[in-house]
């Protein structure tokens, strides 16, 4: 290997280290809220703060959704991958979970949605 090749392996690594910095120290805020898509579809926003389980059930469909310690896990679902199951538990503003079989869609936010109609006239 000749000086540049280590160079430049030597600015990729730091450039690596600086987004991991940014990423898990700068950015640790905790959401708030889970909110759970199904198909597209706002079905629940629950907050992180509580204590939850529930089962979604749909066209044959389900996931168990457990909120335990200010983190959202998926803890058993029927499809075959069983991704959602094996992924970490999630409580940082914008990390999913997500159950593509089945178009489930577990998402940590800041703030619970609002009854409002936003539109540009």
């Amino acid at each position: 290997m000749k000086k540049a090749d280590f160079i430049i392996i030597a600015a990729v690594l730091a450039v690596a280290g600086v987004l991991t910095f940014f990423l898990y120290f700068v950015n640790s805020d905790s959401g708030a809220y889970v909110q759970v898509e199904v198909d597209g579809a706002v079905v629940d926003t629950v907050a992180l703060d509580t204590d939850y389980t529930k089962e979604y059930n749909f066209d044959g469909n389900s996931n168990t959704l457990v909120i335990k310690n200010g983190k959202a896990s998926v803890t058993e679902a029927n499809c075959p991958d069983g991704i959602c199951v094996n992924h970490k538990p999630i409580n940082r503003s914008g990390e999913s979970i997500i159950c593509l079989p089945h178009k489930l869609v577990v998402t940590v936010v800041d703030d619970a949605p609002k009854d409002e109609i936003d539109a540009v006239a």
